[in-house]
């Protein structure tokens, strides 16, 4: 059979569902409830308390500050746990480049540990290696919406900052990601389960935490102080009233979202090499579905070979993220060591998107049917 990249028939010419979702009733009378207010900052509005509160009480979080994007809320959480200068915050080789750079914004130098073959979850083996006197915190990501094992983590007297930005709705041993560490931050950028084009959150169970999170998104107010009293140097860094409004009503169909991709990731497992999510994992909000491709098993053919030939199919697939340790920008920051699991998987991982995983069941089995027809010609079988 003919490969669509080689001039033969694709096996899929339908698009796929759209991401974020179209826009609800409910999103546009909230929407237009803000704007006729004249209400648009948090400072004036209620929308972005009322959203901070009901998420965080959907995880069981006590406490939750909303800001601008998610790279802030890590930002955030470092300085709130007291992170700065000179100080190490230890953070996976495979994921996107924010979880360092929010490290280096925080004053501090991001120390970057290799993952789990198995998972591509920061490697507690890894940690134990680079733990050290300056050590301040330790960032694990949620990769691909699956919880990492924090609980690893924990007894090297570092405070615990979960990257959830991929992980709404996630649990470890039935406990929400978010309540796992010392702090969790949350995106809702445009590619994220929850979204209004970008947003983040942090959630704590410490109240001192929270007071120091308040007090550093609200340029350094305190939450009894006055409106031009500063006890604290902190930045507005607040979320919108436009952004709560539309992130309230997503709060609803989150969990009917995540089974619809969870089928989906069960059905995709028949015929792609789907990576597992760590042992202990509960529930994974999949926001991705991390599939292994060995270039040595189809004559060499290279991890970009099969991302053209399956775009040409009619699934376009991603490339999936670059080790941090192979980042050269972050060298000036860091001392870049090699990670070899997570260059290795930067070499032959690619990822399907939430926005597919959202499709229906045809629109899954092309997925199927493409993967197989482009192994096939790539071993010439």
């Amino acid at each position: 059979m003919t490969l669509a990249i080689d001039g033969g028939t694709p096996v899929r010419t339908d698009g796929w569902p759209s991401w974020p979702p179209p826009a609800t009733a409910e999103q546009r009378e909230l929407l237009l409830e803000v704007l006729d207010s004249g209400a648009w900052g948090a400072t004036s509005g209620t929308k972005v308390g009322e959203f901070t509160k009901a998420f965080a009480a959907s995880i069981g979080a006590p406490y939750g500050v909303s800001v601008v994007n998610g790279t802030v809320a890590l930002f955030l959480a470092l300085r709130a746990l007291g992170v700065g200068r000179d100080d190490e915050v230890i953070v996976p080789a495979y994921t996107f480049v924010a979880s360092a750079t929010a490290v280096v914004l925080a004053g501090a130098r991001p120390v970057i540990a290799d993952v789990t073959p198995e998972t591509l979850h920061l490697d507690p083996a890894a940690v134990e290696r680079l733990i050290g006197p300056r050590t301040k915190a330790i960032m694990p990501v949620h990769l691909a919406g699956a919880p990492a094992d924090v609980d690893a983590l924990k007894g090297y007297g570092a405070p615990i900052v979960e990257d959830a930005a991929q992980a709404h709705g996630a649990t470890w041993h039935g406990r929400p990601v978010g309540t796992l560490g010392d702090a969790a931050c949350f995106s809702f950028q445009s590619s994220k389960a929850m979204t209004a084009g970008e947003g983040g959150l942090v959630v704590t169970a410490d109240e001192a935490v929270y007071r120091k999170l308040w007090a550093l998104h609200n340029v350094g107010r305190s939450i009894e102080g006055g409106w031009y009293e500063h006890p604290d140097v902190g930045w507005n860094l607040r979320m919108t009233e436009f952004q709560a409004a539309v992130l309230f009503p997503q709060l609803a169909v989150l969990d009917e979202q995540i089974r619809a991709r969870e089928r989906a990731v069960d059905y995709l497992r028949q015929e792609l090499e789907i990576l597992p999510a760590p042992a202990g994992t509960t529930r994974s909000s999949h926001h991705l579905a991390l599939v292994r491709y060995d270039p040595r098993a189809f004559r060499g053919r290279s991890k970009a070979d099969f991302i053209a030939a399956m775009a040409a199919e009619g699934i376009p697939l991603d490339t999936g993220y670059r080790s941090l340790s192979r980042e050269g920008a972050l060298s000036a920051y860091t001392d870049l060591q090699p990670c070899p699991v997570a260059e290795a998987a930067a070499d032959s991982v690619v990822w399907i998107r939430q926005s597919m995983l959202m499709a229906g069941e045809e629109a899954l089995a092309d997925i199927g049917t493409a993967a197989r027809k482009v192994r096939q010609a790539f071993s010439g079988s």
